[in-house]
């Protein structure tokens, strides 16, 4: 299939990775294990074998009218452990990497059917001064985007990091999140083709 440069002229793409049919299940489950992974599942609590103190049995078993006792790190003591302790959990999903692959295609076909692909030869600037991306952005007529490139040189990084919605990203770290999230995806010429070599 061909896309529009942003110049005027066509590009040929592969059908495959930009002609797929959009399966909103699958999108679906990839981009809900990609942001369980993002997950830190930090919390964590100490059960009554963790907590500091309690060797000694508080009192003797008998004879002093109270309830018996084998530790002062019970779970119904002040300053005892808790009965179900929290513990840090890993929240990541299993997803094949077949499922993932076609997922993307997915994703990118239906940026190209939507016309949320902006093709441009390159997007380098000359310095990194961020005004100097603003005025870029503007030529494209972009606001909120993320930018594709086969390799993200310091200068694209560094005028575009102050930016609201703008992301800059390489294809070897493009995810469906990002790519979903941005109304346009400015993408170079040769990023397609490395787009087209990982996904095909």
């Amino acid at each position: 299939m061909e896309l529009k440069t942003h110049s005027g002229g066509t590009v040929s793409v592969s059908d495959v990775v930009f002609g797929a049919a959009y399966n909103e299940g699958l999108v679906h489950q990839i981009v809900t294990a990609y942001l369980a992974g993002a997950r830190s599942g930090n919390a964590a609590q100490k059960t009554r074998s963790e907590v500091r103190g309690g060797g000694a049995k508080p009192w003797r078993q008998k004879g002093t009218g109270r309830a018996r006792a084998g530790t002062s790190r019970s779970p119904i003591w002040a300053g005892g452990g808790v009965t179900f302790a929290a513990k840090p959990r890993d929240y990541t999903q299993k997803v094949n990497r077949k499922m993932y692959r076609a997922a993307l295609r997915s994703i990118l076909s239906a940026a190209a059917n939507n016309n949320r692909l902006v093709v441009v030869d390159s997007i380098e600037v000359d310095e990194p001064k961020t005004s100097v991306m603003k005025a870029r952005l503007n030529d494209l007529g972009v606001s909120k985007a993320l930018i594709l490139m086969d390799d993200v040189t310091e200068a694209v990084f560094l005028s575009s990091r102050n930016i609201p919605n703008i992301s800059v990203n390489d294809v070897e770290g493009v995810d469906p999140v990002s790519l979903l999230r941005y109304p346009q995806i400015i993408v170079t010429t040769a990023a397609l083709k490395q787009l087209e070599e990982r996904f095909a």
